[in-house]
């Protein structure tokens, strides 16, 4: 089984930064795709970004491009979601998920462990 854990999320102003990490344990956790979604109230969830299990590969949601940068270090076994420029339209609670498998895609549906989630508040 495959443990996720998201951190760093909180409440920033506008134009402000943060960076969240999602740490894997368990078992498989080494070198699998991680993703990164998020969902905001009375919105479906969507992707944000996905890393390859290398991390060769990376993806990012039209929203998030120029703005987050995401990265993986393996050996902490820990995934990074930088997010610069924040706007208020990037509220919602962030989650990691892995999968089976070390292609990067940031479709849901292909994710197979999720965490728990983390509150991202954007607001002056």
């Amino acid at each position: 089984q495959l443990q996720l854990v998201e951190s760093g999320g909180g409440l920033v102003q506008p134009g402000g930064s943060l960076r969240l990490s999602c740490a894997a344990s368990g078992l498989s956790s080494d070198y699998v795709a991680i993703g990164w979604f998020r969902q905001a109230p009375g919105k479906e969830r969507e992707g944000v970004s996905s890393i390859s299990g290398w991390g060769g590969t990376t993806e990012y949601a039209d929203s998030a491009k120029g703005r987050f940068t995401i990265s993986r270090d393996n050996a902490k076994k820990t995934v990074y979601l930088q997010m610069n420029s924040l706007k208020r339209e990037d509220t919602a609670v962030y989650y990691c998920a892995a999968r089976r498998g070390s292609a990067a895609t940031m479709r849901a549906a292909q994710y197979d462990y999720w965490g728990q989630g983390t509150q991202v508040t954007v607001s002056s």
